[in-house]
Parts: C-alpha cells; sequence; structure tokens
C-alpha cells in the first residue's frame, strides 16, 4: 500500500497545530487549576486606575420613571413615602438610643467620674486635668454631663476656672469616640469602612492637634481664662432658660425607659457624703419642700439665730429656725423605677439593649439611603452637599458647612449625634471627607452654643463661673477652626484620617488598635505618670516625644528630599519586618482569630460527620482569594487544623 506523505509546510503546519492545542490546554488546565488567578489580576489593574476617595456612582437600578405605567408610577410613591417615613423612625430610635447608652454609661461610670473629680490635688496638673476630662466624658459618654459636673465643681469653689480650662480640652476629644465606634459597624465593605473610618477619625485628629497646640499656650499665656474672663466683665449677663429642642420629641420614650438624678454625680464630685450611698436611678419626680419656722433645742445661746429668738429653760436652750422638709409627692413612671437591682446591673442592661438597637438602626438607616439615594436624587443630594460657588467665592462653601453643622448640632443638641449621623452618609459616598470635616468643626461649635444657653440657665451666684467655662469651650474651638482650617496647606487632620483610612481598609484590625490605644491606653497611662508626679511624667514622656518627632521628620524626607538623608535612612529596609510593615502583625491576627474559633470548629466537624454525603477526600483543597491577607493565613491554618483533626479520628478508629 502506498503511504501518503504530507508536504513539509502542512506537517509543520499541523505540528504547529497541535503544539498550539496542547499549549491551550496546559494553559485551560493551570486555569482551572487556579480559577481566582485572572480574576485577582483584573481586580489589581483596576484599583490601581482608580482613587479609592472617589465619589462612587450610586446607580439606578430600577425601571425608569418614564417606563412605568400610572399604577407603578403611584406605588413607586408610595414605596418612597415610606421609605422616608422608616428612615425617620430609624433616625429617633438611633438619637434614643445614644441617650439611653449615655444614661448607661452613667450608671456604669458615673460614680467613677465622680471620684475622679474629686481628686483637686491630680487637676493642678494640666495634663492630668485634660485626661481625666477624656476619661470622664468616655465614663458619661456625654460632654454635657461632664462639661455641667465641671461648672457645679466651679460654682461650689471646689476648683478655679484655670483648673478646669484642661478638662473642658479633654472633654472636646472623648465625646468623639462615639462617631469613631459608629464607623467600626460599617467594616463590611472595604472602600465604605475606609470613607467612614476616615470621615469619624478626622473629628478626632482635629481633636488632637487643636489641644497639642492650645494646651501649652494655655499653660504658659492662659489666654483662655484672660479673654474670656474679659468678656465676662465686659457684660451684663442676665440668667435666662435654656431651650429643650429635641429633647421634647426624645424625652417621651427616653424617659419611659430610665431616667436619672444627676446630682448624684455632682454631689460625688462635691464631696457631699450623703450622694455616695444614694441610688441615680431617679424613684420620685415630684417632691414638694414644705419650710417652717420651728422651735429646736440648742447646745448653747451661741447657736441661737439671734438674741432675741433665744431663751433658757433650765439645763434647755431653746431658739426658732427654719426647718425644711422634703415630701415625696408623685413617683417616676419608667422601667426600672420598682426593680430592686443594683446601678451597675441596670448600666449594663441598658448598655447592652442600647448598643444593640443603634447597630441594628444604624445598618437599617445605611440599607435605606443606599436604596433611596440613586439615580437622579443621589446625583441632586450630592451636587448640594459636596460643589463649591464658583470662583472666587469658592472658599465660603466650607465655611457655610461649618454654620450648617453648628445649626444641626444646635437643633439635636449633641455632637455626637450629628457626626454619628453623618458618618454613614460618609461612607456610602453621598458627602465627601472633605465636606465632612467643617461639618464636624460646625458641630463643635454648635454643641458648645448649646453649653452657653444651659450656664445662661444657672442661678445667679454661679451664672459668672458656668458661662465662663461655658465660653473657655466655645473660643477653644475657634482657636482650632483658626489653626486647621482657613488655609488648605493647615487641613493636616483630612490628610492624616485618609492615611488612617487606607491603612483600616487594608487591616481592619487596626481600627480597634487605634480606638483602644488613643481613648484608653494613652489616656491611662499619662493619667498613671501623672499621679507619680511631674518629675516622672517628663521623665517618660519627653524622650518618647522626642523619638516621635525625628520619625516623623525622617517620614517627610524620606518622601520630599531623600538626598538629604544618609543612605541607610532613605527607607526602614534596615529595620526587621515587624518593625515597619503592618503584613507580620497582619498573620499573628490571623492565627490568633483562627485559634479562638478552634473550638467551634471542632463542635462542626463532630457534627459533620455525622451528615451523609459530606465526605470529602483529605487531599483535596480549594483555593480561594480574600481582600485582606489576614483573611488566607486564617484560612490555611483552619486547613490544616482540619486536616489533624480527622487523621486523629481515624487512627482512633
Amino acid at each position: 500500500m502506498d503511504t501518503l506523505h504530507l508536504p513539509q509546510p502542512m506537517a509543520a503546519q499541523k505540528n504547529g497545530m497541535e503544539d498550539h492545542n496542547d499549549s491551550h490546554e496546559k494553559k485551560s488546565k493551570e486555569g482551572k487549576a487556579s480559577p481566582a488567578h485572572s480574576t485577582v489580576t483584573l481586580i489589581e489593574e483596576a484599583q490601581e486606575d482608580a482613587d479609592p476617595w472617589d465619589m462612587p456612582e450610586l446607580k439606578d437600578t430600577g425601571v425608569p420613571w418614564s417606563a412605568l405605567d400610572t399604577k407603578g408610577k403611584v406605588l413607586r410613591v408610595l414605596v418612597s413615602v415610606g421609605k422616608f417615613i422608616l428612615l425617620l423612625g430609624f433616625l429617633y430610635m438611633f438619637i434614643c438610643s445614644l441617650d439611653i447608652l449615655s444614661s448607661a454609661f452613667q450608671l456604669v461610670g458615673g460614680k467613677a467620674a465622680g471620684d475622679i473629680l474629686q481628686d483637686n490635688t491630680v487637676l493642678s496638673n494640666p495634663l492630668a486635668g485634660l485626661v481625666i476630662g477624656v476619661l470622664v466624658t468616655l465614663l458619661v459618654q456625654s460632654s454635657s454631663t461632664s462639661s455641667s459636673i465641671v461648672v457645679s465643681m466651679v460654682s461650689s469653689g471646689l476648683l478655679t476656672v484655670q483648673l478646669a480650662v484642661p478638662i473642658i480640652m479633654g472633654t472636646n476629644i472623648g465625646t468623639s469616640v462615639t462617631n469613631t465606634l459608629v464607623a467600626m459597624t460599617q467594616a463590611g465593605d472595604r472602600n465604605t469602612f475606609r470613607r467612614a473610618f476616615a470621615g469619624a477619625t478626622v473629628h478626632d485628629f482635629f481633636n488632637w492637634l487643636s489641644v497639642l497646640v492650645l494646651l501649652p499656650l494655655e499653660v504658659a499665656t492662659g489666654y483662655l481664662f484672660k479673654v474670656t474672663k474679659l468678656i465676662i466683665d465686659s457684660f451684663q449677663i442676665e440668667s435666662g432658660e435654656a431651650p429643650d429642642l429635641l429633647n421634647v420629641i426624645t424625652d417621651v420614650l427616653t424617659e419611659s425607659i430610665i431616667q436619672l438624678d444627676k446630682s448624684v454625680i455632682n454631689g460625688i464630685a462635691t464631696g457631699d457624703p450623703e450622694a455616695r450611698n444614694k441610688s441615680l436611678i431617679k424613684t420620685w419626680c415630684k417632691t414638694f419642700t414644705n419650710t417652717t419656722l420651728m422651735n429646736v433645742t440648742v447646745p448653747g445661746p451661741e447657736n441661737c439665730t439671734s438674741p432675741s429668738l433665744c431663751w433658757v429653760d433650765g439645763n434647755y436652750t431653746f431658739t426658732l429656725k427654719n426647718i425644711s422638709e422634703t415630701y415625696n409627692v408623685q413617683k417616676c413612671k419608667h422601667l426600672f423605677v420598682s426593680v430592686n437591682l443594683p446601678d451597675l446591673a441596670v448600666g449594663l442592661i441598658l448598655l447592652a439593649l442600647s448598643l444593640l438597637v443603634l447597630c441594628s438602626c444604624l445598618i437599617l438607616i445605611v440599607k435605606l439611603l443606599n436604596s433611596m439615594l440613586k439615580g437622579q436624587v443621589a446625583a441632586v443630594i450630592k451636587k448640594i452637599l459636596n460643589t463649591d460657588f464658583p470662583f472666587p467665592f469658592c472658599w465660603v462653601t466650607g465655611y457655610i458647612a461649618i454654620l450648617v453643622g453648628a445649626g444641626m448640632t444646635f437643633i439635636v443638641q449633641s455632637s455626637s449625634v450629628f457626626t454619628s449621623a453623618i458618618t454613614p452618609l460618609v461612607g456610602i459616598g453621598v458627602i465627601s471627607i472633605e465636606r465632612a470635616y467643617p461639618l464636624s468643626l460646625g458641630s463643635n461649635i454648635g454643641t458648645t452654643t448649646t453649653a452657653i444657653l444651659a450656664a445662661m440657665a444657672s442661678p445667679g451666684d454661679t451664672l459668672a463661673n458656668a458661662l465662663q467655662i461655658a465660653l473657655v469651650h466655645f473660643l477653644f474651638n475657634i482657636s482650632g477652626i483658626i489653626l486647621w482650617y482657613p488655609i488648605p496647606f493647615t487641613r493636616i487632620p483630612i490628610r492624616l484620617a485618609k492615611s488612617l483610612g487606607n491603612i483600616t481598609a487594608s487591616y481592619r484590625w487596626f481600627a480597634a488598635i487605634y480606638i483602644i490605644f488613643f481613648f484608653f491606653i494613652l489616656p491611662l497611662a499619662i493619667f498613671s505618670l501623672s499621679l507619680a508626679g511631674w518629675q516622672v511624667l517628663v521623665g517618660v514622656g519627653a524622650p518618647l516625644i522626642v523619638i516621635l518627632i525625628i520619625i516623623i521628620v525622617i517620614n517627610i524626607l524620606q518622601k520630599r528630599k531623600p538626598g538629604c538623608l544618609p543612605a541607610v535612612l532613605r527607607s526602614w529596609d534596615f529595620l526587621p519586618l515587624w518593625a515597619h510593615s503592618m503584613a507580620p502583625w497582619d498573620k499573628v491576627v490571623g492565627v490568633i482569630t483562627a485559634k479562638c474559633c478552634c473550638c467551634c470548629k471542632c463542635c462542626q466537624i463532630s457534627a459533620d460527620d455525622e451528615e451523609p454525603g459530606d465526605k470529602e477526600s483529605v487531599g483535596n483543597t480549594n483555593k480561594e482569594v480574600y481582600d485582606n491577607p489576614a483573611m488566607s493565613a486564617e484560612k490555611e491554618v483552619k486547613n490544616e487544623m482540619n486536616l489533624e483533626l480527622k487523621i486523629l479520628k481515624m487512627t482512633r478508629l
């Protein structure tokens, strides 16, 4: 039989096609073995092109309005109105839960806050006073409450206005932790968490930077005290009444749950021995005090009210005195009025419930806003909130935002409520961080105007001191705005907040480290060193501050002028990896998280073995891609633990 010989070019072509098919099959097999490789590449390429701080487009995925019939249009309007009513309801519950949260913290730590403020020797140290202001505000979760305690101490003469100034600065820092905690609830999405955490911490950085500059200035010159004293002496200010505004609406719900007797904390702070044994939970809402002139027995004539109202009958000396007796008229009608539980137990119950309601309302508010703010509605709102005025008046926009923030905070009478409300809006991309910054500055001003009005409601003998402290708070925030807002170059809190947002987006656990360190560990460390004396505080703190300044200067030079530095200092690569990178710590956190879940996994393995059809070969492993490096390390540890447990069970059998 004759054999068929292919021409050389055709044979080569055939061989080339076979080689091409073989290589194609190999590539397809490799692709099947690792299906995530191409996805990761596409995601990384897309992330390199996109700026994570760009405002996201909230696209409308529903049917356009023009394509709806009459029934559909009516239904959409009704659904939108229903969503708006639900949004107002959830916002109302959110504000009330913040109020209950403040009451819970006062029940848990209110008496401790009073004891802290009672130590006048520690308060003589300005740095200790600042830290005490932070810690007390963290304990009671209300700058208004901590400020009122300071006002009562000044009015009673236990504290001078000069010593109260650092405490007021500390209350400004302590009240900014609430919106930072609110941002933690949006950790599910990377970019949303990046924006939300930066929008919350821009308020923190403003307060910390203002204190770093203004506290040494106040200690050196006393300008806050002198300026406010001049204002008080220049005007004849009469006592008045502070308006309630939003409290009229929220008190209906909050006072039906819990009512507190805040005079107990003031009594402990001012040294009243009877206040220590009293409960913070208010029992009687209406009382009647009757004052009568009665004959009373006194030790001797020198104790009489006046010589004309004093007489002696044998061994007894009598005089006339006004005796006041308080009668309980009406009992309060809140849930815990008749509960036989200590303040700590009630506080912990309210703390857990208020946090549950707060987080639930916040999640529902964010989901409702995401569903409502789409298409043209989102475009209009974003344009109103983030658009600047035309040139040359574009600089006015930020100051109008400050006024809006002050006005809204004055209406809700709480900077924590206002900043916590705009934090999720920053997260979903409705408000930019550049616009959230002046709104937060305005909220600082708004909460001080509320304090000024509350101080004007003080009685005549304490009006001057109360009003001066409120003006100190106001002038402190105005000075901070002058330092960190008018010139764009000085808006350092925005750059710091964005840097922190980038870190927490990649390593979400760092957000918890930030809150624990800056609001608990650092204040407690400074307070402990202050108790040891200023010599110890300076001896420990000064070297640490010098080292921190050197590190900051080197970092700036590395980015802008690396040629000015020696070759070794142009990067931190000469240090161990754990000293200049988060990656090793991220793996440690992943391993710890995996070990914490070990018990749960053991239970799941025993339950899975009982179910049919769930047996898998030990050698098969599925490759998954996570957006967080800690998740991959955690998955590897879990797989290894599962394998070891299965092998142990097989050997036992």
